[in-house]
């Protein structure tokens, strides 16, 4: 699966961006789709998943701003971010897995697919 992804850019502090991504195909009836980022000089890390097309999961910094979610066929999947903080500064990247279970959505080595990034700036 390819996936690719879209819509960084640079934004002021409280603005709003939404992220793309889409894969080549349909993934499987128990995939996972997520989005991490990285910020310059720190490891990459996770920020928002949803579990088998249903449940969606948010790390800590972001919850209440950020909203994950996915088209009905199931091959897109979108991060909005709401009220951006000069911190949310970062390559973001989607993922996929077709065979997660819940507790190892949060480590970005247990993703199969990856997209290429796309850069979010966020001036103070």
């Amino acid at each position: 699966v390819q996936l690719q992804a879209s819509g960084g850019g640079l934004v002021q502090t409280g603005g709003s961006l939404r992220l793309s991504c889409t894969a080549s195909r349909r993934t499987g009836s128990g995939a996972t789709m997520a989005w991490f980022r990285q910020a310059p000089g720190k490891e990459r890390e996770f920020v928002a998943a949803i579990f088998r097309f249903t449940h969606t999961y948010y790390t800590d910094s972001v919850k209440g701003r950020f909203t994950i979610s996915r088209n009905n066929a199931k091959t897109t999947w979108y991060l909005q971010m709401n009220s951006l903080k000069p911190e949310d500064t970062a390559i973001y990247y989607c993922a996929a897995s077709e065979t997660l279970i819940l507790s190892s959505i949060y480590g970005s080595k247990n993703y199969s697919y990856w997209g290429q990034g796309t850069l979010v700036t966020v001036s103070s």
